[in-house]
């Protein structure tokens, strides 16, 4: 258990089905998620153009190839989400056992297409990111430190 950014108590952080998606990633890199909320206006759903989508820039494209990510799995009830408006993940104040070893997540592409969220290659994230932050779409940022400078 670590302390979370900006909390006092430390945390088992864990995600559920919904957020799991956002960490179908190589470890650092930069990404861009998208989604229509329940106030996203018809022209902002045309701007997304699929039901969710993800991006990175080229430079991630053979990482997300070729990284090996894992899940652990744990029993739901010590859990309790965290975040608003919207919950980001799952959190305990307890020490919690993982119900086995880690579970390779498997190909992180193949992951993205099964569950039809479109994933898109970028030269750079910045345009595409201010364009949602414009928009009325929920949206994320994860790892954007790591993205390649604004031009």
């Amino acid at each position: 258990m670590r302390p979370a950014a900006g909390q006092a108590e430390p945390y088992v952080w864990a995600l559920d089905a919904e957020q799991a998606p956002s960490y179908w990633f190589p470890r650092d890199c930069p990404r861009v998620l998208a989604w229509p909320g329940p106030d996203t206006v018809d022209t902002d759903r045309r701007l997304l153009g699929a039901t969710r989508v993800h991006a990175i820039e080229y430079g991630w494209l053979h990482r997300m190839q070729t990284a090996r990510v894992y899940a652990y799995r744990f029993d739901a009830a010590p859990f309790r989400p965290i975040g608003t408006p919207r919950p980001y993940a799952m959190v305990a104040t307890e020490p919690v056992e993982p119900l086995g070893p880690p579970e390779p997540v498997g190909d992180l592409l193949a992951r993205h297409a099964g569950a039809g969220i479109e994933l898109r290659l970028v030269r750079q994230l910045w345009p595409l990111w201010d364009r949602f932050v414009a928009s009325s779409l929920q949206f994320s940022g994860i790892r954007l430190r790591n993205a390649d400078p604004r031009s």
